[in-house]
């Protein structure tokens, strides 16, 4: 794989997003092998919980804006991403092991809803969460309406994916988002396998039935809504405003890069 790294040789499964010269932006290929490796974690009856975590600065910055374009001008990849982002939301709510996200820097758009689906959130207080959809001009539905409106509440769910305005760390943890809060990036992921550390020591039963049963208000939640939105995104990719928007990103982009690298060589 190359964008994750898979570590399955302890009863904790760690999946560890390992792009971090691109802050681990899911790119199409990115997005098959999140599908692989969580259907592989499924399959393994000897694993009693998973840890998500992103390797350098930042936990994930979502899908990447030249995968965008692409989506925007072929049919054919957006059936297949609605396909993906179907299996990887139903995977991710039916697993019956606890997940647990390591959040350090930056969780956006696909990251974000990663981490904010899972059953247990460690972040540094200087995180932050934010999907971007209505920004560029796509529908949140991925399954972050989903995710954020269990996590949150329905109206502060419709404050942030309505705005796309980002979420500090320490605000997710008053709301209740974020349920463990460290000081810094560097004792996130420890923080999150002492935590699962600690779960697999117990009785498995007792910890996987009691999943089971949340997974269980989650797939009521999720039963249509997922189907919606996910249809309704596809649609949203087709939009010419999508186009000016990302392309208007892409050049700012640039121009940083650029600045950056002349500020660099002086």
């Amino acid at each position: 794989m190359s964008f994750l790294e898979l570590d399955t040789s302890s009863s904790i499964a760690q999946l560890r997003m390992n792009r971090p010269d691109i802050a681990n932006a899911v790119y199409p290929e990115a997005h098959t092998e999140l599908v692989g490796a969580l259907r592989e974690i499924a399959g393994r009856t000897d694993l009693r919980a998973l840890v998500i975590s992103g390797a350098g600065r930042h936990f994930s910055a979502g899908g990447d804006l030249d995968s965008i374009v692409e989506a925007h001008h072929s049919l054919e990849l957006r059936r297949h991403m609605v396909h993906e982002a179907t299996e990887m939301f139903g995977i991710l709510t039916r697993l019956d092991i606890p997940v647990i996200s390591a959040v350090q820097g930056t969780a956006a758009g696909l990251g974000a809803t990663i981490a904010v689906a899972s059953d247990i959130i460690v972040a540094d207080k200087n995180a932050r969460f934010i999907d971007p959809h209505v920004v560029l001009g796509l529908v949140a539905g991925d399954g972050g309406v989903i995710a954020w409106t269990q996590a949150m509440g329905i109206n502060r769910a419709k404050r942030y994916l309505l705005t796309g305005d980002p979420l500090s760390a320490e605000s997710a943890y008053d709301m209740g988002v974020v349920t463990d809060l460290v000081d810094t990036p560097e004792e996130v992921l420890p923080h999150a396998l002492s935590i699962a550390q600690r779960i697999v020591s117990y009785p498995p039963l007792g910890v996987q039935g009691t999943k089971r049963t949340f997974n269980k208000i989650t797939q009521q939640i999720a039963h249509g809504t997922l189907e919606l939105g996910l249809m309704l995104e596809a649609e949203s990719f087709q939009a010419p405003e999508l186009l000016e928007t990302v392309r208007g990103m892409q050049a700012a982009k640039a121009a940083a890069a650029a600045a950056k690298a002349k500020a660099a060589g002086k």
